[in-house]
């Protein structure tokens, strides 16, 4: 996910990605404790995901507040 199809989702489509992003993120914390995962750049992808879409929400909150 980049920034631009992070900007055309709305409000709750922006929790309900988060929400589904830190759920695969605490699997793949269990899973790596109990099994053995092949791709750990996983880990990095879904942080920065995590956070774009926090960025943008973000801004959208300072953009509505100064409105």
């Amino acid at each position: 996910m980049n920034s631009k199809e992070v900007r055309k989702l709305n409000d709750e489509e922006i929790g309900v990605e988060m929400e589904r992003l830190r759920r695969r993120h605490f699997e793949l914390r269990n899973q790596s404790v109990t099994e053995k995962i092949e791709d750990f750049s996983q880990f990095a992808k879904i942080k920065k995901d995590i956070a774009r879409l926090m960025t943008e929400k973000k801004a959208r909150e300072i953009a509505e507040a100064s409105a």
